[in-house]
């Protein structure tokens, strides 16, 4: 090989990291100087007296994070911001893979209708759903406790009930996105592979958990992902439907915390330390995850 075709492979390294220099500013720019800005408040003594420069800002080194896991409520919003999330994402996940395989079985026009339902959901803004579904559960107006029998029950009294109110609009925005991206994905499979798996005798369950889900896999890891991100760090829908939080706090999540730490009370250290430990939890969580799913792979190979 000459030194001017070695040179010029050399250089060629380069080449794609050049093409991606401008996207990696642009990111940098909307990600990683808010993150540091974002950690370093946490650190700090940062409340409405140092905002408006009546006291000067001092460095608390971790005790906005010792204050935060001295609180029993914080521990109490951190658990049930898991807990709601993770039964956001298994409800999503479910219903959105199971209508995009409803996709696939029925024909071109209900398809065509339960799509543009689906993206129609979709496309609705968040607040403006929340809205929409307070009112139908209203229980002086709404025609659901009407339809139901329940009188005047409030659903958002009750912190179960509340949760679960917000978990239905959360899955109703959120399983189009699940539902339109796993029917692509199924139809990009083969239709020789899943024929041959219903000549074998195979049910639709086995063929779905043996040959469809396997081969989904990038797929599902991606909406996996999408889906705890979002349900993680939920806000709009929890702060309207239940008036900021429920009664005396109880459906409160950690986004709407941190809002009212960093807002309502002026305590900007806090709510920066609270949404540093959400970027850790979902940090970690989404490298567990892709962990796991990269070591099944390699013992199926």
């Amino acid at each position: 090989m000459s030194a001017s075709s070695a040179s010029l492979r050399r250089g060629s390294g380069w080449t794609p990291w050049l093409y991606l220099a401008p996207a990696l500013v642009v990111l940098g720019g909307l990600l990683v100087y808010p993150i540091y800005q974002l950690g370093l408040i946490s650190f700090l003594e940062y409340t409405q007296a140092q905002v408006s420069g009546g006291e000067p800002t001092t460095f608390k080194g971790l005790g906005n994070y010792a204050t935060l896991f001295g609180d029993p409520q914080f521990c109490q919003v951190l658990l049930a911001t898991v807990v709601f999330a993770a039964a956001c994402v298994i409800a999503t996940l479910s219903l959105g893979c199971a209508l995009a395989v409803l996709l696939t079985r029925v024909r071109a026009v209900p398809r065509l209708a339960l799509m543009m339902a689906a993206l129609g959901a979709w496309a609705t803004p968040a607040i403006t759903g929340s809205t929409v579904w307070v009112f139908l559960f209203d229980p002086d107006f709404g025609p659901v406790n009407k339809l139901l029998g329940l009188g005047d029950y409030s659903w958002t009294y009750d912190r179960y009930s509340a949760f679960a109110l917000v978990l239905l609009e959360v899955v109703w925005c959120s399983f189009p996105f699940v539902m339109v991206t796993v029917y692509a994905g199924i139809r990009a499979i083969p239709g020789e592979v899943l024929e041959a798996a219903s000549l074998d005798g195979a049910s639709q369950w086995r063929i779905w958990r043996s040959v469809t889900a396997p081969m989904l896999r990038p797929i599902l890891v991606v909406v996996t992902i999408q889906s705890i991100i979002w349900d993680f760090k939920i806000f709009t829908q929890i702060y309207v439907m239940t008036n900021g939080g429920g009664i005396a706090g109880q459906n409160l999540v950690l986004n709407v915390y941190a809002y009212q730490k960093a807002f309502a009370s002026s305590q900007y250290s806090l709510g920066s330390a609270i949404g540093v430990v959400m970027l850790v939890i979902l940090l970690a969580v989404t490298l567990v995850y892709l962990r796991l799913l990269r070591r099944q792979g390699a013992e199926e190979l």
